[in-house]
């Protein structure tokens, strides 16, 4: 049933069920399978009035749809769009056809070419809508298209591959290294007077060298091994100015030498250290897991908000849908004189409100695809819709075994604990803070030297060393007493941020199991109260009919049932949210019953 609003009240507009049209003025233009009926209403060009619609199986909505052609072609222009879902593709090969239809006067109609234009503007507008598909998007879809696209995942993931390349750096500094250094030349000259012979001398050195190296660290008491080998050359000239006096010599020298070197009273700094790193890895490693299963919660409730205001503008279509067929026995009944003039009042009421709370459903539901758009990153331009399967199925949930895989799997847990031996390790270091310590070296050397390189060997030096050194504070004026109790104290507030995490997680866990137990009640009570509004409405609808229920009862009944099926929509999404919600607190997922298992994989960057 269509309806005019131009004129004061809502007048009915008698709909087409002939096959030839009733309307005077009336030309149809097809398009690949989209039918545009085209009338003249008022004076000549006064106004213009089109409908168009699909020959489609699908489900049936109305919309509207305002082109930007001129306000001479557009005034008075309403264009209504029937079809049953997405359009299907049209066939261009058929372009447009135009047919023209007598008048009720039997004149035949005279479309001018403006008219045409407009028409064929619109529909080549339609057409080009049809031709982009709307995206259905399931809940699988959304969370990987957000973990995709996500900022705050993306970063996640850097620091996750920092703090892993981080540690393979420091692994690979426990293992020898080897290193050359070399100076391939070094000249230097010297004038001075030399009293012992009265005269001016210049004396120039040319010199190079070259130290290989390598060392070892020792991860087991954090002492350095370290054998170094420096071969060098060295040629010496003297020259006087007046004597005929030179001097010249070539030098070659080879040392080869061990030497260790151990800390002792302190503790292993590489150890220390090392274990930092891992546990810096591992605290990157739940953070990006926690990320992950952060904005899987976000968009799963994002997508059922999207499809709560989905299911809301489908349950507003039909509630229309009610009062237009209550507006059409209304008019009936006051046209016969069996009603009152004021039901019909009563009746454009209802149906003006019904319009009303459609169209703010159509804009609430825009507004949330925006943002469930800009949360999945997917352009702003891009239609999309969500299919969802909200049948319930009732999930075995063992409240013991959730609280039991929470305490032993929940990585907030771990993150406590990391913390903890964080403070553990500050407490260390303070603790070597001004304390006693000493260092230990042991070395061995061979030094050869000789003009001839092959011979410097030939007469070598040994130099065995042995030394022993010590760090004794001897006051610090309670800087390292105040250190450790700070320590201290800190330590234990993580202690009991531990303890307090536990209890808050079996808190939340059962708090979400006897939210899903009251969820299963609620979702069968709303089930037999969507069934018995659906049966009350039928009932009352007939007695309307009859005349024995006025329209305000019957709008009552309306709205009960409009109301029963939001309150079930919201029922069954509510479960499956505080699903999620038991998956997220006990890493366990009682739909698949199997645990989950967020373990990120290292990329390479």
């Amino acid at each position: 049933m269509k309806y005019n609003n131009s004129s004061p009240g809502l007048t009915r507009v008698p709909k087409d069920r002939s096959t030839k049209p009733q309307y005077p003025g009336l030309c149809i233009i097809n398009a690949g399978g989209l039918e545009v009926r085209v009338t003249q209403s008022g004076d000549a060009g006064s106004s213009l009035a089109m409908d168009y619609k699909m020959k489609t199986q699908m489900n049936q909505t109305t919309t509207t749809m305002k082109n930007g052609l001129s306000p001479r072609l557009t005034r008075g222009l309403r264009v209504e769009k029937r079809n049953r879902g997405s359009f299907p593709s049209p066939d261009l090969k058929s372009l447009l056809t135009l047919s023209f239809f007598p008048g009720s006067s039997g004149s035949r109609v005279n479309c001018s070419r403006r008219w045409i234009l407009a028409v064929v503007i619109i529909v080549f507008g339609s057409l080009s809508n049809m031709l982009t598909a709307q995206r259905v998007l399931t809940l699988e879809e959304s969370i990987q298209i957000a973990q995709q696209s996500s900022p705050d995942i993306r970063k996640s993931k850097l620091n996750l591959v920092s703090n892993q390349k981080s540690l393979a750096a420091q692994r690979a500094s426990r293992k020898s290294q080897f290193s050359l250094d070399v100076t391939p030349f070094i000249y230097s000259q010297n004038r001075s007077f030399n009293e012992s012979f009265s005269d001016w001398s210049t004396s120039q050195n040319y010199f190079s060298f070259g130290t290989f190296r390598v060392s070892q660290p020792i991860l087991a008491t954090d002492g350095v091994l370290e054998l170094t080998n420096t071969f060098s050359y060295r040629d010496s000239n003297t020259e006087f100015d007046e004597l005929p006096v030179n001097s010249g010599i070539i030098t070659y020298s080879n040392d080869l030498g061990i030497n260790f070197t151990q800390p002792i009273f302190t503790y292993n700094t590489r150890k220390l250290e090392l274990k930092e790193l891992e546990l810096n890895l591992e605290d990157a490693m739940i953070n990006n897991s926690l990320q992950l299963l952060t904005l899987e919660q976000q968009v799963t409730q994002s997508f059922y908000n999207f499809y709560q205001l989905q299911n809301d503008l489908t349950i507003a279509r039909d509630e229309l849908e009610n009062q237009e067929v209550s507006y059409e026995i209304t008019q009936n009944k006051v046209e016969a004189d069996l009603l009152a003039k004021e039901e019909l009042y009563q009746a454009e009421l209802n149906l003006a409100t019904s319009k009303s709370t459609l169209e703010n459903n159509e804009v609430s539901l825009a507004n949330a695809a925006d943002d469930f758009k800009l949360l999945l990153g997917l352009p702003l331009e891009e239609d999309i819709s969500v299919d969802v399967d909200v049948d319930f199925i009732t999930s075995q949930v063992d409240l013991n075994q959730a609280i039991q895989y929470g305490l032993e799997s929940r990585m907030e847990l771990r993150q406590r604990e990391i913390t903890i031996e964080r403070s553990q390790f500050d407490l260390t270091r303070t603790r070597a803070l001004n304390e006693f310590k000493g260092s230990v070296d042991l070395s061995m050397g061979i030094i050869g030297v000789d003009p001839v390189a092959a011979q410097v060997y030939d007469m070598p030096q040994t130099t065995p060393r042995v030394g022993i050194s010590f760090s004794i504070p001897i006051w610090d004026w309670g800087e390292k007493k105040a250190r450790l109790a700070a320590s201290n104290a800190t330590l234990q507030i993580n202690e009991i941020d531990l303890e307090q995490e536990k209890n808050n997680i079996i808190i939340d866990i059962r708090k979400t199991y006897r939210s899903l137990q009251n969820l299963e009640n609620q979702i069968e009570i709303a089930e037999q109260n969507v069934k018995n509004a659906e049966l009350t409405y039928e009932i009352n609808l007939e007695r309307y009919r009859n005349g024995d229920l006025t329209s305000i009862d019957l709008n009552q009944f309306q709205s009960q049932l409009s109301d029963k099926k939001s309150e079930l929509a919201a029922a069954l999404i509510n479960y499956k949210i505080e699903l999620l919600n038991l998956k997220i607190l006990s890493l366990y997922d009682f739909e698949k019953q199997q645990p989950v298992i967020a373990q990120p994989e290292l990329d390479t960057y």
